[in-house]
């Protein structure tokens, strides 16, 4: 009976003792291969002083006599309607809630999960010329503020605090340096960034730049420290490769892709318009501030993305294709 005892003994050590190891490592994988605070919160390392950050090199090739060197402005405002919501029509269409952080919107001012073609078509827009696509991305929070408005604590996940309202926003499209562009197709779904970087094995899809209104020629995937006077931005541009079939790829990314480093588009695919969303905020110099994101992500500033639905009619968008083919700059 000792020997069947002291035997059961150490069977109920052995279970408790494994139970904790795969506890821990299971904490330890649920953190994602980066260290961050308790409460999920952006560490020390998330930020940079922008002036620490080295000038870009000039690596854009210059348009060739092929190319189309033109733009095309979309004056969308800002966000003064207050347009939020915690859904991701090009990611979890028909779930509402689905982005589990908040977006903020310009352009189409019905959009949410439940969207079809046809809601997007009859809704009406914030962008002058009637363009009635929708541009949206995850929206910035002062953690040391509590939110009081609708939107600020509605998505949970850790996503609280005081939302920063853009300053500016900017909508451009732009052309390709050794080709012309063609048309988008009409409800084409489109997303940069990458919303699960930090605990992804790569970062081959971080996309967002965050800089500073001052330094233009730098730019960083953390958090900026700018000068005194200086607005945080965010810049996010969009694939511009298309394989002239899908409206929709399989994994949100496969029928829209990024040209190379010379402006050549990937085999079987072609040129459409660049769109380039620029977002500025006033942040006082030294405050910390929250990317919305997914609990796991820690609000890490590479996990910025943005997605983008074309609702433009063809003549709006025939409109944009000629002004980029053309090499002039163009405005709504």
């Amino acid at each position: 009976m000792g020997n069947e005892h002291r035997l059961l003994t150490l069977a109920v050590c052995l279970v408790l003792a494994g139970g904790l190891i795969a506890a821990v490592l299971g904490a330890s994988r649920a953190a994602g291969p980066h260290a961050g605070t308790a409460d999920g919160r952006p560490v020390a390392s998330d930020y940079v002083d922008i002036r620490d950050v080295p000038p870009l090199a000039a690596t854009a090739p210059a348009p060739g006599s092929e190319g189309s060197a033109g733009s095309m402005v979309v004056d969308c405002g800002r966000n003064e309607q207050g347009h939020y919501n915690e859904d991701n029509l090009v990611v979890s269409p028909g779930l509402l809630g689905g982005a589990h952080h908040t977006h903020a919107y310009v352009g189409n001012l019905s959009t949410n999960a439940l969207s079809t073609e046809a809601s997007l078509d009859a809704a009406a827009t914030s962008c002058a010329g009637g363009d009635r696509s929708t541009y949206y991305w995850p929206v910035l929070r002062r953690p040391d503020r509590p939110g009081t408005r609708p939107h600020e604590d509605s998505a949970g996940h850790g996503n609280v605090g005081q939302i920063v309202r853009e300053t500016s926003v900017l909508v451009e499209f732009r052309g390709n340096p050794v080709s012309k562009v063609v048309p988008m197709p009409r409800f084409l779904r489109a997303m940069t960034g990458d919303a699960v970087a930090y605990t992804a094995d790569t970062e081959a899809d971080v996309r967002a730049r965050w800089g500073c209104s001052g330094s233009p020629d730098r730019a960083t995937t953390r958090y900026p420290r700018c000068p005194a006077g200086e607005r945080v931005t965010r810049t996010l541009v969009f694939p511009s490769c298309w394989n002239g079939l899908d409206t929709v790829g399989v994994t949100h990314r496969s029928h829209l892709l990024f040209t190379a480093a010379n402006g050549v588009c990937p085999k079987d695919t072609f040129p459409v318009p660049e769109l380039r969303v620029s977002l500025a905020y006033e942040i006082p110099p030294g405050l910390n501030v929250a990317l919305d994101s997914f609990p796991e992500q820690r609000h890490s500033p590479k996990t910025d993305h943005a997605m983008f639905v074309n609702a433009m009619t063809d003549r709006q968008m025939a409109a944009v294709v000629h002004c980029l083919n053309e090499g002039r700059a163009c405005r709504t």
